[in-house]
């Protein structure tokens, strides 16, 4: 299996290419990495225009290598690939979600930016649809924690995110993180204040080529 995978942050290309060694040891990847797709999402709070026909060329340029499958790796854009035709397209989020609609009845989603939140949060929404089972989705913007990052403050960034981290465990059964980046930061909390089950979307994301390729 040939998986041809798009990125908006390099950072991911290694994590995900150390996942998919343990979770889909034979499938070949073509990594491909655009910060500009996330960029202007985020300038225009929705993928735009542009960005739209960006997708349709990496769709395209994944049919061309051959490759069987597009695996999007960045929420903000994910709803905006899956209008892609030629190439089927996995979202790296689906499983995670998924995942969360089984964890409980109220589920925390947690972001710096609105435009990976929307797009999750309503995912999340349609795995519980697609179960007939009601949901009580409660979205969290980490106001001020993406201004900080852009800046280099990682300190802020950080405790913005873990505040908000701490705030909505109260509130919930399980947490998704729609940015993989934050799970840097719940997983260096003590133990003892990780009251939720937290869920992110690499491992998921990549383990579910497995049922893909078979």
């Amino acid at each position: 299996m040939k998986v041809f995978l798009l990125h908006t942050v390099p950072g991911l290309v290694p994590v995900l290419t150390d996942l998919a060694t343990r979770h889909v040891p034979d499938a070949e990847l073509v990594h491909s990495v655009d910060g500009s797709l996330l960029r202007d999402t985020i300038a225009h709070g929705v993928p735009p225009g542009h960005v739209r026909d960006k997708l349709a060329m990496y769709a395209r340029f994944a049919r061309e290598c051959e490759a069987d499958v597009l695996l999007v790796t960045c929420s903000s854009i994910g709803e905006a690939a899956e209008q892609c035709v030629g190439v089927p397209v996995l979202r790296i989020d689906e499983p995670m979600c998924r995942e969360a609609v089984s964890g409980g009845r109220r589920i925390g989603v947690l972001a710096t930016v609105s435009s990976t939140l929307d797009p999750t949060t309503r995912s999340v929404r349609r795995a519980a649809a697609s179960r007939g089972v009601e949901r009580d989705i409660r979205a969290l913007l980490c106001e001020g924690a993406f201004d900080a990052l852009k800046e280099g403050d990682t300190d802020t960034h950080d405790a913005l995110v873990t505040a908000a981290f701490r705030r909505l465990s109260a509130e919930v059964d399980v947490i998704v993180l729609a940015q993989a980046s934050m799970a840097r930061i719940v997983s260096g909390l003590a133990p003892d204040s990780v009251t939720v089950p937290v869920l992110s979307s690499p491992e998921s994301g990549i383990a579910q080529l497995k049922d893909f390729g078979a």
